[in-house]
Formats: C-alpha cells, structure tokens, sequence
C-alpha cells in the first residue's frame, strides 16, 4: 500500500479525496495540510512514496516550490501536481523547478477523481513522468515568450533602462536622460531587472550582473550562468546549449 501526503487548501476537497483513495485499498494518507510550509516539514516527519499537491495553496510557498524544497532533502521524492490555475508564473516556476522525473502534472479538470489520480501516483512513484498535453504546451508557451523576448518581462521604464544599460551608459547618464535627478532610482530599477533575469543570485557582483543583463539585452533571448561562469541559452526545444559569441 502506497502512503500519501495530500496537499491541499480546500478543507472539503482534500476530505474529499483523501477518502477517496482510502476507498481504494491501495493508498493510506500518512498526513494531510494545506500549506507548502507544512507539506515540506511533513514530508520531513513522514517520508511518504508520493505526494499529490495542488499547485496553488495557502500560505507563501507554491506547490512547485514546495516540491523543489522536499525534493532538495528527498531526491526524485514523487510528486503529483493538479491545478486549475492557468497563470504564466505557474509554468515558469515549473519550468525553472528542474523536475525531470517521478512527476505527473495535469489539470484539475481533467484529473479530479482518485481513481483517475491513482495510475498517475503509481507512474510517479516508479520514476516516471506525465505532463498533461495543454500544461505542456502552456510550459513551452511560457518558454518561446521568455526565451524569445525577455524585454517582454521588463515594465516600460525597466525596458527603457535595460536598453541604455547595454549601450555602456552608466546610472548618471541614464538618470540625466530619463529626467532623474537621483541615480538610485536606476539603481532599484537594475536591481528590479537583475531579479527578473534571474541575475540576483548573492553571489554575483553588481557589475557581473550589469554586463550579463547587457548580453540579454544584445542577444534578445534570456541566458543564464553556471558557477563557473559558462553561460547557456536554450535551443528551439527548450533544452540547454552552450552560448558562444558570433
């Protein structure tokens, strides 16, 4: 018999389904909350061979960033995804999350009852992985947008730094053309750009981030860096390629 941890904010659904699949005879729940926060510490206590989690929850913690944390202490601990949300920040988080197996992840539309959820729990605990055909196109919708236009990320004025920026302007000169009379707005204002281009790692110099942020700028697609400094983009199937200067 399968242990689960059930993930979910709604009181009457996770009841709902945790005696659902109790009436399976093939699944006992080892814990139940509604939190990202508490799955990650019950995982912890419980250790369970799967956890279904809804993708949205109470609290701050996402069900995605819930299961890159559980998975950092649990490696490839499976997890099943349901979610009837269709915001890009969802499929960007999952995209960025790493999952690469012992995952399923589809709609809540679709996937609603335990007897449909429980081959997907039994796929994820043997390693595999399913992704429900409309998320995955939504992932690599998301991808081709970031990918393709990382301008498109940026609010008009963070645009119209970012451009500056790459032409070799420094704060000052960016601040006399903008009309700022302060630099440090197009200080926050990097930093608003560094954040989204995902250059605020703490471990890289303001500078590091400056000329990185230019690269996006002139290549007009997003890259990122390894820990050595070797940077990468993505090719048209969304897998990671070495990024050579032409």
């Amino acid at each position: 018999m399968l242990s689960i941890i059930l993930v979910e904010d709604n009181e009457n659904l996770r009841k709902g389904l945790l005696a659902g699949f109790e009436g399976t005879g093939e699944v006992t729940a080892a814990a139940d909350c509604a939190s990202g926060e508490d799955a990650v510490t019950l995982c912890m206590e419980h250790e369970p061979d799967v956890v279904l989690m809804d993708v949205q929850l109470a609290g701050q913690m996402n069900g995605i960033d819930a299961a890159v944390a559980i998975r950092r202490e649990l490696p490839r601990q499976p997890v099943v995804f349901y979610s009837i949300q269709d915001d890009d920040a969802y499929y960007r988080a999952f995209r960025g999350s790493g999952i690469l197996s012992h995952y399923a992840y589809v709609r809540k539309t679709n996937y609603l009852l335990p007897a449909m959820l429980l081959p997907l729990v039994r796929d994820a605990v043997a390693g595999r992985s399913f992704i429900d055909p409309d998320i995955e196109a939504r992932v690599h919708e998301v991808r081709h947008k970031d990918d393709e236009a990382p301008m498109a990320l940026l609010e008009p004025s963070e645009r119209e730094v970012a451009t500056m920026l790459a032409q070799g302007m420094t704060n000052e000169q960016i601040a006399s053309r903008m009309g700022f009379k302060d630099k440090r707005t197009i200080s926050r204002t990097n930093g608003r750009i560094y954040a989204t281009w995902n250059l605020d790692d703490t471990t890289t110099e303001t500078k590091v981030a400056r000329t990185r942020a230019a690269l996006i700028v002139r290549e007009g697609r997003l890259m990122w860096w390894d820990d050595e400094g070797n940077p990468f983009t993505s090719d048209e199937h969304g897998e990671p390629v070495r990024w050579e200067p032409s």
